[in-house]
Formats: structure tokens, sequence, C-alpha cells
């Protein structure tokens, strides 16, 4: 797999991060905070944050930052981890399904959106660093990380639906089969070029396909090749 698609698949693993801003009260001194995110379907992170909050206020008067992530592990040095360089600005655009695709992965952030004051916030990627493991480190320009062009965001809400009706068998089969977890309860939250997220028993597990899809045909492929796999 080449790093571009690693770094990628590697990041829409990940839940939260550590955003850092150009403080506006200290003069342009690293300012870092927690922020749970979520990968639109170019990869680009989604934030919903506050205006009162700190960040906001320095991404509104300087819109560099980056946002480091990395795998849980008791040798933080040799565990994968990357650092996205980029443009933070409002979104714009297609706010209702923005908005509908995070509260799938961060259900509790529907109250934040209820007290009026929060905001999606997505970054443009200008540069990642990703280290996969100990000796292995490479910048990754943005033009490379960017996904092929694809129709994943206009089928995606389609084929949750599909999935959701008609299809839980296959994704309790997926959970049992790659990650090892007889879930009770399941749903699709997500699915994009690189593979679909599951809610299992309260849980997000991740799944990926072996190669990158661009629409419904290619996802169903792919979903048909992985329900095969977990056949005995």
């Amino acid at each position: 797999m080449n790093p571009a698609r690693a770094a990628r698949q590697f990041l829409r693993r990940q839940r939260h991060g550590v955003l850092s801003t150009l403080s506006e009260k200290l003069d342009g001194y690293p300012f870092g905070s927690i922020v749970p995110l979520v990968l639109d379907h170019a990869g680009r992170p989604t934030l919903l944050i506050s205006r009162l909050a700190e960040h906001t206020r320095n991404i509104d008067a300087d819109s560099r930052v980056s946002l480091l992530v990395h795998e849980e592990s008791s040798d933080v040095q040799a565990a994968a981890r990357l650092t996205l360089v980029g443009d933070a600005a409002q979104a714009s655009g297609d706010l209702p399904a923005l908005e509908a695709r995070y509260l799938r992965y961060v259900p509790q952030a529907g109250r934040l959106l209820q007290m009026g004051d929060f905001s999606f916030y997505r970054i443009e990627p200008v540069a990642l660093r990703f280290v996969g493991g100990f000796g292995d480190m490479q910048w990754i320009a943005a033009a490379g990380y960017a996904p092929l062009a694809n129709a994943m965001a206009e089928c995606e809400a389609d084929i949750l639906a599909h999935m959701n009706a008609d299809h839980l068998a296959m994704l309790r089969d997926c959970a049992r089969h790659f990650s090892g977890i007889e879930a009770a309860t399941i749903a699709m939250t997500g699915v994009d070029c690189d593979g679909f997220d599951v809610r299992a028993d309260g849980a997000l597990l991740r799944f990926e396909f072996t190669n990158p899809v661009v629409n419904a045909h290619e996802v169903r492929a792919a979903l048909i090749a992985m329900a095969r796999e977990t056949r005995p």
C-alpha cells in the first residue's frame, strides 16, 4: 500500500486528536487542545467547535493549524502517529449532510448544536507527516493524500439505509470475523471510499476495503467480497 493511502486510512480510524492553533492572546505561541474529529469524504477533518473556545478565536485570526493523532500504545515513540498541517475555516456547502454524518459518529454532540454557539470547521490539508512505526516516516503532500474523485458523498445515505434495513446479519458477521466481537446491536455508521464504520454495542468499529471504491456499485462488490470472507 502506498504511504498516502496508508496515512488516509490511519486518520479515518481516529476519533480525536490534539489541535494546535496559533494563539491570538499569546502572540502566536502554539496552543493545543483536544477535539473530537470526523473525516469527510475528501479526507478532511471536520470539527464542531464553539465560538467561545480559545482555539476558535485563534483560527478566526489565523487559519494555520496542525492536528496530531496517534494510536494507543505503551511505547508511544514506536506507535503510529500522524500530524496533519493545514488551514481551518468554517465549513460551507451541504451542511445538513455534514451535520448528519458528524452526529452518526459523535451522537453526544447533538446537545452542543442545541446551544447555538457551535459551528462546523474543516481543515484543508497542506501536508502530512506520517510515522507508521519506528524508522517508518515520510512527508505526504496534500495532493497525494486526497482520495480519487468519487460519488460516495452522494450515495452514502442510501447505502446506510439499505444495509441497516436488510443486512444487519452481514454486519454482525464482519464484526465477528474481522474484530472478534459478537454484537447484539449493530448499525452501519458511515461508508467512504476506503471502507466503512459500524457501531456495535455502542463501540465504533472500522473495516477497510481492499481497494478504494468510487460509487455504490463498487461498494456493493466490496461488501459481497467481505461477506464471502466471513464464511467458513
